[in-house]
């Protein structure tokens, strides 16, 4: 029978425990323990603790001694103190597992005592140890590392460890996944004990190494790359408010240097790495790996075509850093800290919004695309339907926060001097009725609590004592998030664009080459189509990463959107909410804004209407009112562009134009589109003619381009059609009037300018069909004169579209409206665009004009032929005084008798609408009876005198008016022409409108007694004029069209 085994004591059992933790014994060739070679025997220790007169039982007394006598012992085969300490935390977690299997509660509650503690004791001397590795290590601490299966090297032990701890039970992407850390096991609570309950001086000096190490696992990593685990890591980090406390003390939180730029806070800084991980493309210096192009991207055929996983990649990177972020502001310690740090990088980044970005100095597309990301994730909470805490944007924050760069961009109407002044000035305070401080300095601002009572303060904020302005966080995010978007996503969307357009470019460089090739091969030609071959290929590559990471992300573009939307009934709010008229001067808090907040808003709609269902679910109601609002208004917004950029809006809105339901009711359902979307349009094609840049005459045309599409579709809507047959009714002397006759300046140039280069491709075309003369000439002069050709090909496309677009617009309108083309200053110049027209196709010069595929250059005569006729017939329809025939025959330049018959008979041929060519045939012969009764006036007046001409048509003056700077007197009717184009005296270029004429009243008297003169004078003398008349010279049959 076997003899039982005797109880042990507590004391006993308790020893046990710890010398499993520790490894260490008080006894040589004590049992349990001599087998193990890890065990270290204490001899020195056990011996003074015999000479004190205690047993050698370990126990929570003697615990803490026993450790610091391990650790500082110099044992054969021992492990690094740092390890040793893990192992001891390892061990002792295991033995709290067995304790709470023990039986008897009361030594089960002093086992547990006893292990928790020396779990705490491991941990507090790890710290320690890190904090000071000369204490157990002689300094050296490459013997602390944990031995990993990956390649990372480090100098933070604690960084294995970290990774091995976020990366626990959690499955990361299949790029790179857990490999950093593998093959390390973190004890269960060590890293929570280590960093809990430290002070920050311990823990401090420990940090900044590790985070060094942690931005170092990320560096040049792209979005393939394994950047989890160490987001994870620093997300893990700053949640204790220790190490959230470190990490923005640590020198690399905001690099400091001379030479500190955009490029060095991206590359340098803690976070900067982690911002910089991305699919985008970067210069070759700073580009990450994997190659995201190369790796997903690089042939034609094998490309992904569903790449959902990169969106799926970076939104991950964007919400770890959203968490981040926001782990840090709501710590009342480390907030400020954040708000410097992103305030720097937009200011230290301010030229990304420079055409040309310089890739040295400024942050790379990618880190500005995540930190727009970001940004919005940081403005959700105040980002809801209602807008309910948009009361917390300050526009004083323009003015007086030092911490974005702000007063130094362009503003949407104010300029710097402008905004000085008002600032300087000690206007009322609005909010209460008081008045501002007297001794000149800036008024405090109010504080957060004012700010969040519900109104936007109208206050100029201060600081007295050179204390800075406080905002609350809604105000400061808002502002940096509309900074960083200008400088990323919205950069990006150009960036793509211009992309876009120089793979098209290459591409129709690349036909052209190839086209030469076939017809005179060379090896110059060969190497130059192998470049433009190996660039598209690029270009395409890196317009795929543009896709992947930003077009396909849906989520991306519309938190964008509800930001700009904020935007917008934040920005009405300063001007007085949406409604019209607007008030009748600026508000300066309105005019101050910066530009880029519109102008940013304007392009992210342009480039989200051409997403299929990027819009879907939008609320666009608020955007249109306010384009409908600001479009015409150049005393709230000054930059015609800006304005025009608002019309390209709602042409992307069209419902015929956009893929999206969502603009399908836009434009018959608003109160103030209704009222004011086509007389705002009519006013901005009018104030489009000078735009104050060098390029402006050939800008008006695009821009005229999108206002023409939309005003055909409008006329298309009834309630449209009808307002703006209700403008041209009150406006018939005012735009209205301007309108018309840049539509018919516009006309005329295009179609001009049309016809004139269709008769220089034709002598280009000839040269090139001359097989023997083209080969005697040079390869580079052929190349000159095939891109000339392909260029005068897309001039014509572009100018007969254009002029297409106008003359049908004026078909249309004046089949309802006509009375404004009949006015005395505009019908002779309307009767003199026809007559043009008229000649150029149907006149002697018609066959000169035929070419092989008149529609692809948008050239379509029998078509352009109808809208002329259709616009002559409508016209003379509402002709009630019977002017407009007069009119065409006192065309000296164009008109002839014949072109009417000419053209009859090609429109017959054509199966036009009889009716309308019997009236234009009548209208043709009322105006060869206009030409005759002319002459007959004319011979009968005989010498005019000189006086009584209009000296800039040398006319006789029916309604003389004194011009009153240059005191020149002409014909009302001629000088109000001029002043349609043009608001100066033509003789000395001064000021001049239609009101500062001066009616030469005793001037007309004479002129009107001058005509009843000879007039009577005809009638006395009975003469017989007929015989005298003037006949027009018919044109050869031949020569019109047949």
């Amino acid at each position: 029978m076997a003899t039982q085994k005797p109880q042990r004591t507590p004391e006993e059992v308790e020893d046990i425990i710890l010398r499993k933790i520790f490894l260490v014994t008080l006894k040589e060739n004590q049992e349990n323990s001599s087998s193990d070679p890890k065990v270290v025997y204490l001899e020195r220790t056990a011996a003074e603790i015999l000479s004190e007169g205690k047993s050698l039982l370990l126990s929570r007394d003697l615990m803490e001694r026993v450790l610091i006598d391990r650790l500082s012992g110099d044992f054969p085969n021992s492990e690094s103190p740092f390890l040793y300490l893990i192992g001891c935390y390892r061990r002792a977690h295991e033995e709290i597992k067995k304790i709470s299997n023990m039986k008897d509660k009361t030594l089960r509650s002093e086992m547990e005592a006893a292990a928790k503690q020396a779990k705490k004791l491991a941990a507090s001397y790890a710290r320690i140890h890190l904090g000071n590795p000369e204490w157990f290590s002689n300094g050296n601490l490459r013997d602390s590392n944990l031995k990993t299966g990956s390649s990372l090297s480090s100098n933070s032990p604690l960084l294995p460890l970290l990774f091995a701890e976020v990366s626990s039970g959690v499955m990361l992407d299949g790029f790179g996944g857990n490999e950093l850390g593998s093959g390390v096991d973190c004890p269960p609570g060590f890293l929570e004990e280590f960093f809990k309950d430290s002070d920050f001086d311990t823990l401090d000096q420990i940090l900044k190494g590790l985070y060094e190490d942690l931005r170092g696992s990320v560096l040049k990593v792209s979005a393939l790359g394994n950047f989890q685990q160490p987001l994870r890591a620093l997300l893990y980090l700053a949640h204790f408010p220790v190490c959230a406390k470190s990490l923005v003390n640590h020198p690399w939180w905001i690099p400091k240097g001379v030479y500190l730029n955009g490029r060095v806070i991206e590359m340098t800084s803690i976070l900067g790495p982690f911002f910089h991980v991305s699919a985008l493309p970067d210069h070759t210096i700073f580009k990450s790996q994997p190659d995201v192009g190369q790796q997903c991207f690089s042939e034609a055929s094998t490309r992904r075509q569903d790449n959902s996983f990169i969106k799926t990649i970076m939104n991950t990177l964007y919400d770890g850093l959203a968490e981040v972020l926001l782990c840090l502001l709501k710590n009342t310690e480390t907030r400020e800290s954040v708000l410097e740090y992103l305030a720097e990088v937009i200011n230290k980044n301010a030229s990304r919004a420079h055409i040309q970005v310089d890739p040295i100095s400024c942050a790379s597309s990618g880190m500005f695309v995540n930190l727009s990301a970001v940004m919005l994730r940081l403005c959700e909470p105040f980002l809801d339907a209602n807008l309910t805490k948009r009361d917390k944007i300050d526009p004083n924050y323009v003015f007086y926060s030092n911490r974005l760069d702000l007063r130094g961009l362009t503003a949407l109407h104010a300029t710097s001097e402008e905004v000085s002044e008002w600032m300087n000035k000690d206007n009322p305070v609005k909010t209460d009725g008081t008045r501002p401080h007297g001794d000149g300095e800036n008024r405090l601002l109010q504080s957060q609590e004012a700010t969040s009572s519900g109104s936007t303060l109208s206050v100029k904020p201060t600081s007295s004592s050179g204390e800075k302005a406080k905002y609350p966080f809604i105000c400061e995010c808002f502002f940096m998030t509309a900074r960083v978007l200008n400088l990323g996503l919205l950069k990006a969307f150009s960036d793509f664009k211009h992309l876009v357009q120089d793979i098209s470019r290459c591409e129709d460089t690349l036909a052209t080459l190839k086209a030469m090739q076939g017809q005179a091969a060379s090896s110059q030609l060969e190497l130059d189509i192998s470049r433009l071959e190996k660039e598209i290929e690029l270009y395409s590559q890196e317009k795929f990463c543009y896709e992947a990471q930003i077009l396909k992300d849906g989520a991306l573009i519309q938190h964008a959107l509800s930001f700009y939307r904020l935007m917008v009934i934040w920005l009405v709010g300063l001007v007085g909410g949406f409604k019209m008229p607007l008030p009748s001067t600026c508000p300066m808090e309105f005019a101050s804004m910066p530009e880029h907040f519109v102008e940013d808003a304007m392009e992210l709609l342009i480039f989200s209407s051409r997403i299929p269902r990027a819009l879907d679910g939008v609320l666009l109601d608020d955007f249109m009112n306010f384009i409908i609002m600001f479009m015409a208004s150049p005393q709230f917004i000054k930059n015609p562009y800006l304005r025009a950029k608002m019309v390209e809006v709602l042409n992307c809105w069209m419902p015929r134009g956009s893929g999206s339901s969502a603009t399908s009711t836009l434009f018959d359902g608003h109160q103030l589109s209704l009222e004011y979307l086509v007389r705002n349009l009519l006013k901005l094609y009018v104030d489009i003619e000078f735009t104050g840049s060098h390029t402006q005459f050939y800008d008006k045309f695009n821009i005229r381009h999108n206002i023409a599409e939309l005003l055909e579709y409008l006329w298309q809507v009834p309630s449209h059609r009808n307002a703006w047959k209700q403008i041209a009714k009150e406006e018939e002397k005012g735009v209205y009037l301007n309108f018309l006759n840049f539509l018919i300046n516009d006309s005329i140039y295009l179609l001009d300018e049309s016809l004139n280069k269709i008769l220089e491709l034709k002598e280009l075309e000839a040269e090139m069909s001359n097989s023997a003369e083209w080969e005697r000439r040079s390869a580079q002069e052929r190349q000159e004169r095939t891109r000339l050709f392909h260029s005068q090909e897309n001039i014509i496309r572009i100018d007969m579209k254009l002029a297409n677009e106008d003359v049908s617009m004026l078909a249309f309108t004046s089949e309802q409206i006509t009375a404004p083309f009949l006015l005395p200053e505009m019908v002779e110049r309307v009767a003199s665009m026809l007559n043009y027209f008229l000649l150029q196709l149907v006149g002697p010069q018609r066959k000169s004009l035929s070419l092989k595929d008149p529609v692809k250059y948008e050239f379509r005569p029998k078509e352009l032929l109808e809208q002329i006729v259709r616009i002559y017939v409508h016209l003379a329809r509402g002709d009630a005084k019977n002017i407009f025939p007069a009119a065409i025959s006192s065309d000296g330049r164009s008109y002839n008798e014949q072109l009417f018959s000419a053209a009859a008979d090609v429109l017959r041929r054509i199966g036009m609408d009889g009716r309308i060519i019997e009236d234009f045939i009548e209208l043709g012969a009322k105006a060869k009876a206009a030409a005759s009764e002319a002459m007959d006036t004319e011979a009968a007046l005989g010498d005019i005198p000189d006086e009584f001409l209009d000296p800039i048509q040398y006319t006789l003056m029916k309604d003389p008016v004194i011009l009153p700077s240059s005191r020149i007197t002409v014909d009302r009717p001629v000088i109000q022409r001029h002043l349609l184009s043009d608001s100066t005296d033509p003789f000395n270029r001064s000021h001049l409108t239609a009101d500062m004429l001066i009616p030469h009243t005793e001037l007309k008297a004479r002129i009107q007694e001058f005509i009843r003169s000879r007039e009577l004078k005809r009638r006395g003398e009975g003469l017989n004029m007929q015989s005298s008349k003037g006949t027009i010279q018919p044109t050869s049959g031949e020569m019109l069209i047949d």
